[in-house]
């Protein structure tokens, strides 16, 4: 009974869609097939409620409907972020955004959408010529002086999706106070309400000068010049398997004085239908198998790859027995921060004011390589906004050198506000050239970093649950595990809970101390006697629950390697089986 209501409740709304005027012919034609088809499911996923418009912005399928990626629905999140800021700028004389978009399909169609409505709604907007990557947009609204900006991109999803990224002044995503403002706009607008005509002499289009601005400030990155001039022809394949990199970042590694950069032909195409790949996600090994293919043929040093909104980074190297093994986020981010942490002292580049920051699931090796070298670290939420946050809030007092999160995102400067696979692949390179400089590889350096602060183990268990079911079945797992927390993960006894949706810390006893952070989120971690953390949280942009396993062990030497890493992989999977999974 309460399924037909829900198809009923869906069919009425697909209804309106058909009896109104405002929605196309094509549009209708879909809808109307949902309605006629014997399988009511698409019905439902279409229109069981609406796309929301979180603190993110959106991310969806794309097709007919309200929970969809379409022009009705990114017209009308522009709208409510048009009125937003009309409000909150309501003192300046011309306020300004940034759109972008990367390879998707429907990108450009939603970019110019969003356009034109800024556009119509008298704001100022500064349109990209053509794809380029997240980071880029991020850059530009800082370099423009905008107020805002828009990027059309579904990040590393599966080809059926689209997304709208929305960003505050400071180049970063939107924070408190301004994402509930921009959120309770746009739950406002009706799709009658969108202004869809643009003003053409309000969007000006950019694209080489602001490229030109952006590499010049990637380049300042660079922490040894030198050591790439002795190692310019390091060999180097990349792989923007078919997205917005291929703008910037070959030139990017040219820039920095690398000579031998080696490129996938076939994924060097813009394609949102990412033909030669399942998945978009250079977190997927299989994303790298052409990549690898050529690496092998040309002998390179280094493999890396970035996801269709140049944001994230991937990469593979050869280990001591000369086979390709991918390096994965938790190991990309801690190589990334020893590395700047260890030069900057080699060349007298620090003044003591410094500090990394990483996220609440990244590995805490990273916490030990900080505090060895006596910098400071700050644990923050998922996502790089609230990196940024902590940017924005010690501007002026203290020395920002890099941040990331496991999902393969760094950034290290901060001349953006989001992860940024342009900087990230060219600091990388120079990590090759510094390694190969001493006669080492990159796979050395990672030996290197598990001998001087331990070994850690990060595996992370994706249960993909899709639709509204799967919605439900996200939350009661939750419920579940509040309600009954492990006491024991692999015989070891949980000695702190955290849970961040009450902001508390619960020992073994039960006595709770607060957690320190700016708002609640649905997190829950568990810490054992044996150093294993596991963390669980939804998804906020894929239908999937996420745990996060992190176990710890010593290893002596470098050849100690493989036998330390199957054991910890018997202690990954007893944890799961701790936790039914």
């Amino acid at each position: 009974m309460e399924n037909q209501e829900l198809i009923t409740q869906c069919a009425t709304v697909a209804q309106q869609w058909l009896d109104s005027p405002i929605y196309d012919e094509a549009t209708k034609q879909e809808v109307k097939a949902m309605l006629e088809a014997e399988d009511k499911t698409p019905l439902i996923d279409s229109f069981y409620r609406t796309l929301e418009f979180g603190t993110g912005g959106l991310r969806g399928i794309m097709g007919a409907g309200t929970n969809r990626m379409n022009v009705y629905v990114v017209g009308a999140a522009t709208q409510g972020l048009a009125n937003y800021l009309l409000k909150n700028f309501a003192d300046r004389k011309e306020i300004s955004v940034v759109v972008g978009h990367d390879c998707r399909n429907n990108g450009r169609f939603f970019a110019q959408t969003v356009a034109n409505v800024f556009s119509a709604n008298g704001i100022k907007v500064y349109l990209f010529e053509d794809l380029r990557p997240t980071p880029e947009v991020s850059f530009a609204i800082r370099y423009l002086g905008c107020q805002s900006g828009v990027n059309l991109t579904a990040s590393h999803n599966p080809k059926e999706y689209n997304g709208y990224k929305a960003y505050w002044e400071d180049g970063a995503q939107v924070l408190a106070p301004h994402d509930k403002g921009i959120i309770d706009e746009v739950n406002k607008v009706r799709v009658e309400d969108v202004k869809f005509n643009g003003n053409p002499a309000l969007i000006q289009t950019i694209g080489a000068d602001i490229d030109e601005a952006y590499l010049k400030g990637v380049k300042e990155l660079s922490i040894d010049p030198d050591v790439i001039q002795r190692q310019k022809d390091l060999s180097i394949v990349y792989t923007p398997l078919h997205g917005a990199g291929r703008t910037l970042i070959p030139a990017a590694l040219k820039s920095w004085g690398f000579e031998n950069v080696n490129t996938v032909a076939e994924q060097m195409v813009k394609d949102g239908n990412f033909p030669t790949v399942v998945s978009p996600n250079p977190e997927n090994g299989e994303a790298l198998t052409l990549a690898l293919n050529l690496a092998k043929k040309i002998n390179a040093d280094i493999v890396m790859a970035s996801d269709p909104d140049a944001d994230r980074v991937g990469m593979a190297c050869k280990n001591n027995e000369g086979e390709w093994v991918l390096v994965d986020g938790n190991q990309t981010c801690m190589i990334f921060l020893y590395y700047i942490i260890k030069n900057r002292i080699a060349m007298g580049k620090m003044k003591g004011d410094e500090y990394v920051v990483k996220t609440i699931v990244t590995t805490e090796l990273i916490k030990a390589i900080a505090d060895k070298n006596n910098v400071k670290m700050y644990d923050e939420y998922t996502g790089f906004k609230w990196i940024a946050r902590v940017i924005r809030l010690l501007e002026g007092k203290e020395t920002y050198i890099g941040g990331g999160e496991e999902s393969y995102g760094f950034m290290g400067q901060d001349i953006v506000r989001d992860k940024d696979a342009v900087s990230a692949c060219c600091l990388l390179a120079e990590i090759c050239a510094w390694a190969k400089d001493q006669g080492k590889t990159l796979f050395d350096v990672l030996m290197d970093i598990y001998v001087e602060y331990g070994f850690a183990l990060n595996h992370t268990i994706n249960v993909v649950k899709p639709g509204k079911s799967g919605a439900d079945e996200i939350k009661a797992m939750m419920d579940g595990f509040r309600a009954n927390p492990p006491k024991e993960l692999a015989g070891s006894p949980v000695v702190v809970t955290k849970d961040y949706k009450v902001l508390k810390a619960f020992d073994a006893q039960g006595n709770a101390t607060a957690l320190d952070f700016p708002e609640t989120s649905n997190v829950l971690q568990w810490f054992t006697e044996d150093g294993t953390k596991v963390s669980v949280r939804p998804s906020g942009t894929e239908p999937k629950i996420k745990f996060y396993i992190e176990v710890r062990g010593d290893m002596e030497c470098p050849k100690c390697y493989k036998a330390v890493r199957a054991e910890a992989m018997k202690k990954v999977d007893a944890v799961r089986e701790s936790l039914g999974l």
